[in-house]
C-alpha cells in the first residue's frame, strides 16, 4: 500500500540508521562470518497482499537470511579473484542508490562528468595514454564484450562491411587468436556471433600460460591476407602469467591484427613499481579490459573498458539509426555500452581512489602479492602439497603431493577445507593436473590471516 512507503518515508533517518547498525555489525564481524556458506534453508514464504514496510523486513531479513550470507567480503576468500570493498568504496556505493542517477547521458547532471574524471584517474593508475577513452560496464566479461565488438567491426571494415548495419552474412569467418584465453572471451564469441570455434589456441611457452611468440608469429604469417584479433592476456586465472605484450605489439607494425588486452586484474601490477615490467607494451592495445570489483576493491559489479577506437566503438553500440546523426558526431555514455540505462558505477571507484590514491593502491597490491608469495614458499617446503607454477603475482596454483592426482580427490578436499568457514578456495586444472587456487585480492588480508588459512589447510589433508 501507498500507505507504508509514505510512512516510510517520513521515518526515513531511523530506517537509515537501523541499516548503519546492521550494516556496521556485519563489517566489524567479518572475520567470525563463515568464508563460505556451504548450506542453508530457504524460509518458504509467498509475497504478501500488504507488505510490513522497511524496518520490519530488514528485521526479518536479518533473523532469516543474513546468516546464509557468507563473508566473501573478508580478508580469507580466496576464491576466484574477489576483491573486498574498501570503506570509502562502500561510501560511495551507497551514495549510488541514494542519489539514484540513470548515467546513460552525460547532459543530465555531474554523474557523467564524475565518470569521465574517475576514467581520467583510473588512466593515471594503469599508466595509459589519453589516447585511450573509457567507460565503465558491469565487469570483467562484458569489458571483453565491449572490446572484441569493437574488434568484429574493425575486422569488417578491412573487408568494406560495417557489420553493425549489415551483419555477419557476407563475412569470411573472423579469426581470434589467443594462448591461455579466459572463459569470458569464449562467451564473447558466442554472444556477437562470431563463435566459439573462431578462437584458435596458440600453444604456450613451455611451462607458462604465456603465447609462443614463434608460434604467433608463424600463425600470422600464414594467414597474413586476413585480418584477424589477438587477445593477450595479462594475467591469467590460474597463475597469474603474462603474454609479451612488446613482442605482439611490435607484430602489428608487420601483420594486420586487432590486439584486446585482458587485463582484469592482472592490469593492477601497474601501479607498483615492483611488478609494473609485467604489463609492459600494455599500451600497444587496441581495446583492453580491466575489473574493478577484483583488485581496485569495490562493490560489486564494476569494470571498465578502454579503447584507442571511440568511432568504431560508437558504430557498434550507438542508441540510434546511423542516419538520424547526433550519436556518431556526439556520442553519449548510450553510444559506447550495451546498457542504454546505466547504473552510477564511477562513484565507488571515484571515492575509493579519492580516499586512497595510488600509493594506497600500492601498498594494497604489494601486500596481497607478498601473503600470496609467502603461502607459495609455505607449500614449497611442505610435504602435503606441490606448487605447481612459480607465484608471478597474487594467485598461488597448488595441488596435493600425491604420485596420482584424481579430480574427485581436489574436490574432496576442498570439501574439507572450505567447510570449516575459515578460507575459501577453488578447483582448477593446470596443465591437466587437478589443482589449487588461492587468490589475494582483499585489502583486509594481513599475515595473521596467512597463519589461520595455511592451519586450515594442514586441517583438511
Amino acid at each position: 500500500m501507498m500507505k507504508v512507503m509514505i510512512e516510510d518515508h517520513t521515518n526515513m533517518e531511523l530506517v537509515l540508521k537501523e541499516v548503519v547498525q546492521h550494516a556496521t555489525h556485519f563489517f566489524n564481524d567479518m572475520e567470525d562470518r563463515p568464508v563460505s556458506i556451504q548450506s542453508y534453508e530457504m524460509p518458504k514464504k509467498e509475497l504478501s497482499k500488504i507488505g510490513i514496510g522497511a524496518s520490519k523486513t530488514l528485521e526479518y531479513f536479518t533473523q532469516h537470511y543474513a546468516k546464509g550470507l557468507s563473508g566473501s567480503a573478508g580478508s580469507r576468500y580466496l576464491g576466484f579473484v574477489t576483491g573486498g570493498s574498501t570503506p570509502a568504496s562502500i561510501v560511495g556505493d551507497w551514495l549510488v542508490s541514494i542519489y539514484d542517477q540513470n548515467v546513460s547521458s552525460s547532459q543530465d547532471s555531474i554523474a557523467g562528468l564524475i565518470e569521465v574524471e574517475t576514467i581520467d584517474m583510473l588512466k593515471g593508475l594503469f599508466n595509459l595514454s589519453n589516447d585511450y577513452s573509457g567507460a565503465f560496464v558491469s565487469g570483467a566479461t562484458m569489458a571483453n564484450f565491449v572490446g572484441l565488438a569493437q574488434a568484429r567491426q574493425w575486422v569488417a571494415h578491412q573487408f568494406g562491411i560495417n557489420t553493425s548495419i549489415e551483419g555477419l552474412y557476407n563475412m569470411p569467418p573472423i579469426q581470434i587468436l589467443s594462448g591461455a584465453p579466459h572463459s569470458s572471451i569464449f562467451k564473447a564469441t558466442s554472444m556477437l556471433g562470431i563463435g566459439r570455434k573462431a578462437i584458435n589456441l596458440i600453444p604456450c611457452q613451455e611451462n607458462r600460460e604465456a603465447i609462443d611468440i614463434e608460434r604467433l608469429t608463424e600463425f600470422l604469417e600464414q594467414n597474413k591476407s586476413a585480418p584477424c584479433i589477438v587477445v593477450a592476456n595479462a594475467g591469467t586465472v590460474n597463475t597469474v602469467d603474462f603474454d609479451d605484450l612488446v613482442a605482439i605489439g611490435q607484430l602489428k607494425k608487420k601483420y594486420r591484427f586487432w590486439l584486446h588486452v585482458d587485463a582484469a586484474f592482472g592490469g593492477f601490477a601497474a601501479c607498483s613499481p615492483m611488478y609494473r615490467e609485467l604489463v609492459k607494451g600494455m599500451d600497444y592495445a587496441d581495446s583492453i579490459t580491466i575489473d574493478a570489483h577484483k583488485w581496485l576493491n569495490v562493490p560489486y559489479d564494476s569494470a571498465m573498458q578502454f579503447t584507442r577506437h571511440r568511432q568504431l566503438q560508437v558504430e557498434v553500440f550507438q542508441n540510434n539509426a546511423a542516419y538520424l546523426g547526433g550519436s556518431i558526431e556526439n556520442p553519449d555514455f548510450f553510444d559506447l555500452t550495451p546498457e542504454n540505462s546505466r547504473r552510477f558505477r564511477a562513484l565507488p571507484a571515484w571515492f575509493t581512489l579519492k580516499a586512497y590514491g595510488k600509493c594506497g593502491y600500492q601498498n594494497l597490491i604489494e601486500q596481497n602479492v607478498e601473503l600470496a608469495m609467502q603461502l607459495g614458499n609455505k607449500i614449497n617446503t611442505s610435504s602435503h602439497f606441490k606448487l605447481l607454477s612459480p607465484v608471478r603475482l597474487n594467485v598461488v596454483c597448488f595441488t596435493l603431493d600425491k604420485e596420482v592426482i584424481t579430480t574427485e580427490m581436489i574436490k574432496q578436499f576442498l570439501a574439507r577445507l572450505n567447510q570449516q568457514g575459515k578460507v575459501y578456495m577453488t578447483p582448477t586444472i593446470y596443465k591437466g593436473v587437478p589443482a589449487i587456487r588461492a587468490a589475494f585480492s582483499n585489502w583486509r588480508t594481513a599475515e595473521k590471516d596467512l597463519e589461520i588459512i595455511w592451519d586450515a589447510l594442514i586441517a583438511s589433508v
